[in-house]
């Protein structure tokens, strides 16, 4: 129900933001940029939900509650954490394996974990981005830097959930 309630106000403020722009020419910039947009992401949403499913029945339930549950304490954090930034491919593909771990047994926590140290980390951006454009010396500093967060952010996640 909370993602309905969500969705409904964030196509009511998407349209008053759209009546706000200037004139029709804006409009219709605005409706086909959102169209493409909409193109774009619709098909890689399905693929990963659907993914995530099968995943989730290929993912072995006993060890991941092992590795991840409630019993797995700090370790299971750790293991979550380094694996975040492991994980090949964007959001969709992160996604959909935190999801795939929530449904077979992972902690709330531990994929809290996950996703941060994704969000952090992740070697493909890493690679790809922060080390050619920022170069090595800040990304490590920023790493240092960054790497408390997502215990931060599981520890957070037991007071929330």
């Amino acid at each position: 129900m909370n993602i309905l309630i969500g969705s409904i106000l964030l196509v009511a403020l998407a349209a008053w933001l759209w009546s706000k722009l200037p004139d029709a020419a804006a409009r219709e910039r605005a409706l086909a940029e959102t169209r493409r947009l909409g193109l774009f992401i619709l098909p890689r949403i399905s693929v990963a939900l659907i993914g995530a499913a099968f995943f989730a029945d290929l993912l072995p339930e006993e060890r991941v509650r092992t590795l991840f549950g409630s019993g797995a304490g700090l370790t299971g954090l750790l293991l979550a954490t380094v694996l975040g930034p492991l994980t090949p491919g964007g959001p969709f593909v992160c996604f959909a394996v935190a999801a795939a771990g929530l449904h077979v047994g992972a902690t709330p926590q531990a994929v809290l974990a996950y996703v941060t140290s994704w969000a952090l980390f992740s070697m493909t951006k890493t690679l790809a981005y922060e080390v050619p454009l920022m170069g090595v010396r800040f990304t490590a500093r920023r790493f240092a830097l960054s790497f408390p967060i997502p215990f931060l952010v599981a520890a957070a996640g037991y007071f929330v959930s």
